[in-house]
């Protein structure tokens, strides 16, 4: 991976990052040889078990947020909704209520403990990004004298927790598939090609998510061409190559992923909210003045396509692989976007604000870590 350059963490979460996801977050490869990837996972003494956290509503909470945004340093201005003057804070004030258990809520310490001396790698575009920015804002707020440094190189960045040798690692990957640039031809998505696999597998615990640039055409789209078995197209059904795309991500965790030793996480499809008529406000486009939830626990709108072909590849591995499932209770949550609140002044209802909704996603991380150990 070449040697990387160790930098403040203030510094590493600043450098390089111009365009949303451009730059990648990590790593520092050591550990105590008691804690490597084959360590059996920390337990604490009592551990309350949520069988389906996914099924729920959400629910006024006046203890919330879990932290204070202007306590976290370096949000990334695309999710720094109170700094770039949302005017509202009833989004930050609910808490998600599964419908047959209680979410612990989230412990930075008992977190850092249960993952002493391994790493946490999440794998996909600025989704993955808005997840782990939230994930070390509940860290850091929670433990602020705690020594934090990181490192990076042209790929990947590592944020490092020393007083609990943990790394969380940011692997920006738009399709989890590669891109390849072929001679005479141009770069092509090649549907059946993993080769940053090699990088992921030994890590501890990985998150993966895909599905935000999957219909990305114009200037914007990295490919010019998509190969799938062997034959080079200009272009195919965009939810067939999603689907094709994740199919081979499946056969690498079961060929190539010792499960005994890393966990395998896949998040769910993150929805944007632009069309009204899903959430019973027709005419409405976008998520400018959505101040609630959707009241109850059934979004409108359904599942997206995307999350149904998610959960079909899911079925067909045969080794185990836990499903982020944030689809439902995040398709609820038309309010907790940036909207027109960010860095950029653009209207943003794809992301979602820090803090806010993937304080969710990572206390349900927790969970699942807690449950599944």
């Amino acid at each position: 991976m070449g040697s990387g350059k160790q930098r403040s963490y203030s510094e590493l979460i600043n450098v390089g990052i111009i365009v949303i996801c451009s730059c990648l977050f990590v790593v520092n490869s050591g550990s105590d040889a008691d804690a490597g990837a084959g360590a059996q996972w920390r337990r604490s003494p009592v551990e309350r078990s949520c069988a389906n956290a996914y099924e729920g509503r959400w629910v006024y909470d006046e203890s919330y947020p879990l932290y204070d945004s202007s306590a976290c340093p370096n949000i990334r201005k695309e999710f720094d909704c109170t700094e770039y003057g949302r005017p509202d804070h009833l989004y930050l004030k609910y808490r998600w209520q599964p419908d047959n258990c209680d979410l612990p809520r989230f412990d930075a310490k008992d977190f850092l403990w249960r993952l002493s001396g391994k790493k946490i790698m999440f794998i996909g575009d600025s989704v993955s990004l808005n997840q782990m920015q939230s994930l070390l804002c509940l860290l850091q707020t929670a433990l602020p004298n705690t020594n934090i440094i990181g490192q990076s190189n042209d790929t990947i960045t590592t944020v490092i927790f020393e007083d609990y040798d943990v790394s969380v690692i940011l692997f920006h990957s738009l399709y989890l598939v590669d891109i390849q640039v072929v001679e005479n031809v141009g770069r092509v998505l090649k549907l059946n090609s993993l080769k940053d696999g090699n990088i992921w597998k030994n890590i501890d615990v990985l998150v993966f998510n895909t599905w935000l640039w999957w219909y990305r055409r114009g200037p914007k789209q990295p490919w010019d061409y998509v190969e799938f078995d062997n034959k080079i197209l200009k272009d195919m059904d965009r939810m067939d190559a999603f689907r094709q795309g994740l199919t081979t991500w499946a056969k690498w965790v079961d060929s190539d992923v010792d499960t005994t030793k890393t966990r395998v996480i896949f998040q769910g499809v993150s929805p944007s909210h632009y069309n009204g008529t899903e959430w019973d406000e027709p005419g409405v486009t976008n998520c400018a003045n959505e101040k609630q939830p959707v009241v109850g626990s059934k979004y409108p709108g359904g599942l997206p396509e995307a999350a149904l072909v998610v959960k079909d590849v899911l079925r067909t591995i045969k080794k185990p692989v836990h499903l982020l499932d944030i689809t439902t209770l995040s398709q609820l949550r038309k309010d907790a976007h940036p909207s027109s609140f960010n860095g950029f002044k653009a209207m943003d209802c794809t992301h979602w604000c820090v803090a806010g909704l993937p304080d969710t996603w990572n206390q349900l991380l927790y969970t699942a870590l807690v449950n599944d150990g």
